[in-house]
């Protein structure tokens, strides 16, 4: 079985933060690790390059593949802000259609930025993504 690439790291997750060039995207994701953080009662971890994660977990899937990863995070992508915060993210169908304007993956959530979200609904999703 392949070996997981992405892997928690030593970088300070606000050195990484404060790289970040665009300056709106730099807030943005300030704001997202502020949220994170009220959520959880964690301080944030930087796992590989460019991913910010709270709360580490151990997953062992019905299959026997087991993983070190973390319960919540996000990462400032070039094109957009990806927001891991959970596989049951299709299930909150009423919230999402308060939120604004964002796209699905998987168990990502996409964002341009916060201005194009309601961010009392971004941290309603972010908590009960982290209550699950």
């Amino acid at each position: 079985m392949a070996e997981l690439k992405t892997k928690p790291t030593k970088v300070a997750v606000k050195d990484f933060m404060s790289a970040i060039e665009d300056e709106q995207k730099r807030k943005d994701c300030f704001a997202i690790m502020k949220m994170m953080e009220e959520t959880t009662h964690e301080k944030p971890k930087m796992w590989g390059a460019n991913i910010v994660g709270f709360c580490d977990v151990h997953l062992k899937y019905e299959s026997g593949r087991e993983l070190d990863w973390f319960h919540i995070g996000f990462s400032p992508r070039k094109a957009n802000i990806t927001l891991y915060i959970g596989g049951e993210i299709h299930k909150k169908s009423s919230l999402l259609k308060q939120l604004g304007k964002h796209k699905l993956g998987g168990s990502c959530l996409y964002i341009n930025k916060l201005s194009d979200v309601n961010t009392e609904v971004l941290k309603q999703l972010i908590e009960e993504s982290f209550k699950s």
